[in-house]
């Protein structure tokens, strides 16, 4: 690390760790909360955030079955999550990985097997700690089970799954060491203590600082702590979507931030270090709250363009009298838009020709489309619904 630009940080303390050769330096955040100096601008972008959230939470309560759009934002959220950190998998990768579909027909280029598995991880993760918080709130103890989750089976499975880490690690470019890593979080005691504290703050009240507020504290907390060998990161974005819900700010797991940090992803790093070197708060905050407004508006508009084409997939049904069991699989549609046959069986509870008949159906009234020109084992999938899910996802 640069030292200089640690040594005089109020936002924490250098430490010096070790003795001769194998010494080195590490950064220890303070306890949240900082204390933070009036800012008209900050308290301007925090009202505008309140208000883009405050209109998707009411998106989240109007709309008559929000649980049918959980899964295409749970599926954006990983893909982009996971695309921060290397990834190539798309959103419709994920969904044919899912029906055993992978690769696409006639798609190109082709993700590997592990990248699309790790996001799919990253899918369990969060939906399982949605789960959980009807019974444990957000906690070290939850922390870890989201972990094992997320690197069962992949890549990062080394890196000790729902564990806390036994020693150093370090953020720097690939082949850096201890000595020339652009950071280096607390080492173990430290960091066990560290962690300590965050968590008796996830679970006192603030009589300060509002709930966003407080979320951006926390995601930067928990980045500086980096407690894991492998995944921060992306546990630290699931802990966002988890504690917008434990909190009340939203109804649903409507809003996820990746894609706001995908696209700036250079500000995002740069501004969580400004934070460890020079205390930078506001900045830092102002970044995150820009965020939550922006991806806020965003699900609002994926909220009601999926909602428009749910009523209007059944306005076009109801013209060719679809029967319940149609109606049922093109809904279905919403939580898996890539389909073949045998789960379209599986699914209805039906034979194998009463599925086909339903699935050709739905490709003759628009609702799908084969993928690919095979006669055997064919694939369909719903580009509505991939279209407006997958809608500016990056390259």
């Amino acid at each position: 690390m640069n030292l200089d630009r640690f040594r005089s940080s109020p936002s924490g303390q250098l430490i010096h760790v070790g003795q001769g050769e194998a010494a080195y330096w590490a950064f220890v955040p303070h306890p949240l909360p900082p204390r933070l100096q009036a800012d008209w601008e900050l308290m301007g972008i925090l009202s505008q955030a309140d208000r883009a959230l405050s209109e998707l939470a009411g998106v989240g309560r109007t709309i008559p079955n929000p649980h049918l759009l959980i899964g295409p934002f749970v599926r954006r959220e990983a893909v982009l999550s996971s695309r921060i950190e290397g990834t190539q998998a798309n959103i419709a990768d994920l969904y044919a990985y899912e029906a055993g579909q992978l690769p696409l027909p006639g798609a190109a280029p082709v993700p590997s097997k592990a990248d699309v598995h790790e996001v799919l991880n990253y899918v369990r993760a969060l939906e399982y700690g949605l789960e959980r918080l009807a019974t444990l709130p957000v906690s070290l103890r939850l922390i870890c089970e989201l972990h094992q989750r997320l690197l069962a089976g992949v890549r990062g499975e080394h890196a000790t799954p729902g564990e806390f880490r036994t020693r150093q690690n370090w953020i720097g470019s690939p082949g850096s060491s201890l000595s020339d890593a652009r950071y280096v979080p607390p080492p173990v005691e430290p960091m066990l203590a560290s962690l300590d504290a965050l968590e008796k703050y996830l679970h006192a009240p603030d009589p300060v600082y509002p709930p966003l507020v407080r979320l951006g504290l926390v995601a930067y907390q928990f980045e500086a702590i980096h407690p894991f060998v492998d995944g921060n990161g992306r546990i630290g974005r699931l802990l966002i979507a988890l504690l917008l819900v434990e909190w009340g700010l939203l109804p649903l797991p409507l809003l996820y931030l990746s894609a706001f940090f995908f696209q700036h992803r250079n500000e995002y790093y740069d501004q969580m270090m400004a934070v460890s070197e020079r205390g930078a708060w506001q900045e830092w905050l102002r970044f995150f709250l820009v965020g939550v407004k922006e991806q806020s508006q965003d699900a609002v508009d994926r909220a009601r363009r999926l909602q428009d084409l749910q009523m209007a997939w059944r306005e076009r049904l109801a013209q060719t009298r679809a029967s319940a069991l149609l109606l049922r699989l093109a809904d279905h549609l919403f939580a898996s838009p890539v389909l073949t046959i045998p789960e379209a069986r599986q699914l209805l509870g039906v034979s194998y020709p009463t599925a086909q008949r339903n699935v050709e159906k739905l490709v003759q009234a628009g609702v799908l489309q084969q993928v690919g020109e095979s006669s055997y084992g064919k694939t369909y999938a719903a580009a509505d619904i991939l279209h407006v899910v997958g809608r500016g996802e990056p390259e």
